[in-house]
């Protein structure tokens, strides 16, 4: 037994389920938290509703995926699987942009592809604190600067990849698409607008920007200056982060991550007793 389903309270009636399907029993979907009885019965009583569904693990179907960006589809009356890969269709792309896995029709849509990125401009501390939360989180990060001093592995020991360039060719090596989120972190210009400039010219799902109010109009100046229009500035996130009352670069690390995830789930970032939506993402 590895991991858990509901963080213990359902975990004993699944394995017994699991069992019966690895001696033969169909595969199965089974529902726990519908009445007070069974919720009393198997240990679930949060007032929450889980679907598990149980088929036995198929290795050749999941070692095809390798590194691509896959949904694996399972039809959840029989238990019977198939494989998109992107490009495929509308709908596959459409759940890998989108990200998460989810029920779609009468299918449960099981996304995989490689980690998220996270793409830093400016080898300074608080970089290192956003590499090092971003790898518990199974990302991958890449810190990039053009200062050959500042971007080093004493420095900067959780970035599995380290860019001493300036941001027109970190942008270029990295490419970054609908997974990747990029964080400035430099107050220079030079560093500053080519980085953004070139970053809003990407995928990139999020853009942030360290700084303060007044230095956040004053860059946005320099970005009307440099050709980008209010439009492509709706997208910048600055003074990016959720407001929590960070003040050390770890701090600061954990606000820019939670805003990050929620972006990409499409969430407000604000506190869950006041929010009017399920707690977990719609399925």
């Amino acid at each position: 037994m590895e991991g858990s389903v509901s963080g213990g309270c359902v975990e004993s009636d699944v394995v017994g389920v699991c069992r019966a399907v690895l001696e033969g029993q169909a595969p199965r979907l089974v529902t726990y938290g519908i009445s007070d009885e069974q919720a009393f019965e198997v240990g679930l009583p949060c007032g929450g509703e889980i679907d598990v569904f149980v088929r036995e693990y198929d290795d050749d179907l999941y070692a095809r995926i390798g590194e691509r960006r896959a949904v694996v589809y399972t039809d959840l009356e029989t238990g019977a699987q198939r494989i998109a890969f992107e490009g495929d269709d509308d709908v596959t792309d459409g759940l890998l942009r989108g990200v998460a896995s989810r029920v779609v029709g009468s299918e449960f849509a099981d996304v995989f592809g490689p980690p998220p990125r996270l793409l830093v401009f400016g080898a300074i501390d608080t970089a290192e604190e956003l590499c090092r939360a971003a790898k518990q989180l199974g990302w991958r990060t890449i810190v990039a600067d053009a200062r050959a001093r500042f971007a080093t592995a004493k420095r900067i020991p959780s970035a599995d990849e380290l860019l001493v360039l300036w941001p027109d060719d970190a942008l270029a090596q990295v490419q970054p698409d609908h997974t990747t989120a990029v964080v400035v972190l430099t107050h220079d210009e030079k560093f500053d607008v080519p980085a953004i400039v070139g970053t809003l010219a990407t995928g990139a799902f999020y853009v942030g920007l360290l700084g303060s109010r007044r230095t956040q109009a004053k860059r946005r100046e320099a970005l009307l200056d440099a050709g980008l229009d209010e439009a492509a500035l709706e997208r910048v996130h600055g003074p990016l982060g959720l407001d929590i009352g960070a003040h050390t670069p770890a701090e600061t690390a954990v606000s820019i991550l939670a805003e990050i995830l929620a972006v990409r789930a499409g969430r407000g970032g604000g506190p869950l007793c006041t929010a009017a939506g399920r707690i977990h993402a719609e399925v």
